[in-house]
């Protein structure tokens, strides 16, 4: 490890991924453990997942450990950000790439069930997380970083169960940059657009989406093309690491330029 990847994140403490499972959420793992992260990474029901994306860790020659884990309950979110800053010299990072699967429904034919449990498996949750994190945040003058959608700052039609949570999101990662900054925390957010390994192949092969809809969306985007996840992590290591030290409050859209 060289002088100048050391300095990008502190020697002591690790970085806390929720979602370091996914498709975007494991690149966002690897890409912080190349730029000299120990990564804690966690996953709600597809471990072996969670081993491949602790496997990319490793590659790059840090230490990864992986944690099954619902962040709807406060009671083990809190169990986890303590055994992950006890057992690897604090907490420097946190990163939000949770949140569940969307199916595209208009709002007028969600119902309030189905909107009640993407709030609270996604704004809830990642309120749990950063409740928890907070002092251990504090004690290493760290960074959050919250994925959210690009569709919170140019609406997609029947994008609703995504956008509404994701908004809270988003309203939780401002709360921390404004009133947590005199500890020494900053908060941002990366926006995912259409991003090839994210949700829309999930939604593609449940028949929520078809080609015509990828064609036309894709039509929107300037740059013409689907990005990638590593475009996600890249950004997501830029804001969390010290090259973004006077950066917080901000998103940066990963979209293409969609949301122009």
């Amino acid at each position: 490890m060289t002088d100048d990847t050391r300095r990008l994140y502190p020697v002591q403490g690790r970085a806390l991924v929720i979602g370091g499972s996914g498709g975007v959420g494991a690149e966002i793992c690897r890409v912080l453990a190349r730029d000299g992260c120990d990564v804690a990474l966690t996953y709600f029901s597809n471990e072996p997942k969670a081993h491949a994306a602790a496997e990319g860790v490793r590659g790059e020659g840090r230490c990864a450990s992986i944690h099954g884990i619902n962040i709807e309950d406060p009671e083990a979110v809190a169990d986890l950000v303590a055994k992950v800053a006890d057992g690897g010299g604090g907490i420097h990072t946190v990163v939000y790439a949770a949140g569940p699967l969307v199916p595209l429904i208009h709002l007028s034919k969600v119902d309030p069930a189905l909107m009640k449990k993407h709030l609270l498996q996604d704004t809830l949750g990642f309120f749990n997380v950063v409740h928890y994190a907070i002092p251990h945040l504090r004690a290493s003058r760290g960074s959050v970083v919250a994925v959210q959608s690009s569709a919170q700052f140019r609406y997609a039609s029947a994008d609703g169960l995504s956008v509404v949570p994701k908004s809270g999101v988003n309203g939780i990662m401002k709360a921390v940059a404004k009133e947590e900054g005199r500890y020494g925390i900053r908060a941002n957010g990366v926006a995912l657009g259409i991003i090839d390994a994210g949700s829309h192949p999930a939604l593609m092969a449940q028949g929520f989406i078809d080609q015509k809809y990828i064609d036309a969306a894709a039509a929107n985007v300037p740059l013409k093309f689907w990005g990638k996840p590593v475009d996600v992590a890249e950004a997501t290591t830029f804001l969390a690491s010290s090259r973004a030290r006077f950066v917080s409050g901000q998103v940066i859209n990963v979209d293409g330029g969609y949301h122009v």
